[in-house]
């Protein structure tokens, strides 16, 4: 957990369009300032100047964001200061590159040859450029910081939400499946056994840090889950699950005990408070890159807000894949027809 921590994620939104686009939009600004200050006013600046500038600033935050994505699993290693200074130095990298194409292409425009290139073409106006790049690097990279702390705020919150959820929803399960197990032990001891090795399972599970998963190790914790409950409920309880796209559930991510609160809530609305057979539906759909999971349970219309800590669930489920997943996450809930039903969205790409 602690090396979790030290870990950096100085760029790991970078490459999320509302990012850049806040980026976008303040480069601009940033080359409008530039051209100004090297006009000296408002009378003698050029508009070709200024698009000239915002030609420039803008192809070298596409190339940066570009390679940060590129090194993305590499920074992930290093702490935010080393991710900081390997920021800057690529950016500089990338100016003094893109300053010299521009002089050899310029010449060659000039000339249509290369005839009587040499050093000092080359790199004509390279320190000021990278002065110009040193001045965006420091407004970029705070900028990036600021977001950085920003982030690191909502899921250290994030997780102490979840984990004050937990504890109320663990002893509530614990203490029903250890009944189950000391009822099964005179009567089934190798079903008492299995039922014990499924709870360490599902508990070890919940003591992990709060990572992403395979949507395949998902759906099999979520199966002990049920195993647990069915043994508990009997016949009540049936679960049908549906998945459309099998092979593809190593390749998608979801946190970790995402479905399983889900599920106890079907179960408690669904199959607990009644004394008849009753079966929860659920659907799980993968497709380009969108995952959709939707949970189908009858319930009971003056007991569906009765349960403290129903909606803190839903809401802790909500998120934390809004976390990991962003604005793409869509997660609804609704009531009719005496089902009730829960559908969730979010692209994993």
């Amino acid at each position: 957990m602690q090396n979790a921590l030290n870990r950096s994620h100085f760029f790991s939104k970078i490459s999320h369009w509302q990012y850049f686009f806040e980026l976008f939009i303040a480069s601009n600004v940033l080359a409008l300032l530039l051209a100004l200050a090297e006009a000296q006013s408002w009378s003698n600046l050029q508009f070709g100047h200024v698009i000239q500038y915002i030609l420039y600033i803008n192809w070298v935050l596409l190339a940066f964001t570009a390679w940060v994505d590129i090194f993305q699993n590499k920074l992930k290693k290093y702490t935010d200061v080393q991710a900081m200074i390997f920021g800057f130095i690529l950016l500089e990298v990338i100016v003094l590159v893109t300053t010299c194409v521009l002089n050899v292409i310029f010449h060659w425009g000039f000339n249509f040859s290369f005839k009587n290139l040499n050093t000092n073409i080359v790199f004509e106006n390279v320190s000021l450029h990278l002065s110009y790049g040193a001045l965006l690097g420091a407004f970029c990279l705070r900028y990036i910081y600021m977001r950085g702390q920003w982030f690191k705020q909502q899921n250290s919150e994030l997780n102490a939400r979840v984990q004050a959820m937990q504890a109320r929803i663990h002893p509530h399960f614990l203490f029903n499946s250890l009944n189950s197990v000391v009822s099964l032990i005179s009567l089934d001891p190798d079903k008492a056994e299995q039922m014990l090795i499924d709870l360490s399972k599902l508990f070890r599970a919940s003591m992990q840090e709060l990572k992403l998963v395979t949507l395949a190790e998902e759906i099999e914790l979520s199966k002990k889950y049920i195993s647990i409950e069915k043994i508990r409920l009997g016949d009540r309880l049936n679960v049908e699950w549906n998945i459309q796209q099998p092979e593809l559930l190593h390749k998608v991510k979801i946190p970790l005990l995402t479905l399983q609160p889900l599920i106890e809530n079907s179960i408690f609305h669904g199959v607990e408070k009644k004394h008849i057979n009753a079966k929860i539906g659920i659907l799980v759909e993968i497709l380009q890159n969108q995952v959709t999971i939707v949970i189908t349970n009858p319930f009971i219309q003056d007991r569906i807000n009765l349960r403290e800590g129903h909606g803190i669930a839903l809401e802790n489920v909500k998120q934390r894949l809004k976390a990991h997943f962003g604005t793409s996450v869509q997660f609804r809930s609704f009531a009719g027809d005496e089902r009730f039903t829960t559908l969730l969205q979010y692209h994993y790409k």
